[in-house]
């Protein structure tokens, strides 16, 4: 079996570059935003951190296909790395320092293709997480700085912070009774917003966490974090990973009354 340790460490160089690149036109006052056709905003930061990510990985790993939130897909095999440069850009163009960049690296396997090394690096917030299968989950500046991920050992509703990004999406999937219910169920909510709650279900601080629409660049690395620290991490569906095209992440004690709520028709 596979370490993917080689890759982790490949995954924390693309990182550095990355956060070179983003950091030097986080707040620039010529930063170039355009809106893409789903009227999401994509900035010049966007697309330079996945074009170097992108030339990183055709010299370091040419064999392996690569998929991006930018750019698509390019290349084919049993190997994809999934890349989402800047998760959060509209915190990014308005100077809010709640982005990072999100790298993963998925193997085929029964069921398509699987995450198998998940990092995420949010240099304004000087964090990084990451995590490989079998291998654990961590937290610190580097490999060699780091400490482990354990998700938090709360197991009732009410004594549960829940985390989310927004009150849009979940009207129109019917599930907006259902998520409201359960926001008066819960000790505390917060909308952390994007990469950042499955991060802190991770590391404990945050109990459960959800949203109603996502793709495969929001979910793969965040997914391996989230289950190697511990915790469960599927769809509202309850399909385990990042297939579902949305989100229920939990320290997994939770995970099945949060899903109950999420699922609710009236």
């Amino acid at each position: 079996m596979p370490d993917y340790l080689d890759d982790l460490r490949l995954a924390h160089v693309l990182a550095d570059a990355a956060d070179a690149a983003t950091m030097d036109r986080f707040k620039a006052l010529d930063l170039k935003v355009e809106t893409k056709p789903d009227m999401t905003p994509v900035s010049e930061a966007d697309k330079a951190a996945e074009e170097l990510i992108r030339g990183h990985l055709a010299r370091a790993r040419p064999r392996d296909s690569v998929q991006g939130e930018e750019f698509g897909v390019a290349g084919a095999g049993p190997r994809r790395w999934v890349i989402d440069p800047i998760d959060g850009t509209k915190n990014y163009v308005r100077g809010v320092p709640v982005w990072a960049t999100l790298i993963a690296l998925m193997e085929a396997g029964e069921g398509g293709y699987q995450p198998v090394v998940g990092l995420v690096s949010a240099p304004a917030l000087g964090r990084r997480w990451w995590g490989v299968l079998d291998h654990g989950a961590f937290t610190g500046r580097s490999l060699t700085s780091a400490s482990r991920l354990h998700v938090s050992q709360v197991s009732t509703l009410k004594d549960a912070s829940f985390a989310y990004s927004s009150l849009g999406g979940w009207e129109e999937q019917g599930r907006l009774d259902g998520f409201l219910d359960l926001t008066r169920e819960v000790w505390r909510t917060r909308a952390y917003g994007d990469f950042w709650p499955y991060m802190m279900v991770a590391e404990g601080s945050v109990d459960i966490c959800a949203e109603p629409e996502l793709a495969l660049w929001d979910m793969a690395a965040a997914s391996v974090i989230v289950t190697e620290a511990g915790g469960t991490f599927t769809g509202l569906d309850g399909r385990p990973g990042p297939h579902s095209g949305n989100a229920a992440a939990s320290n997994g004690r939770l995970h099945d009354e949060l899903l109950g709520y999420l699922n609710q028709r009236y």
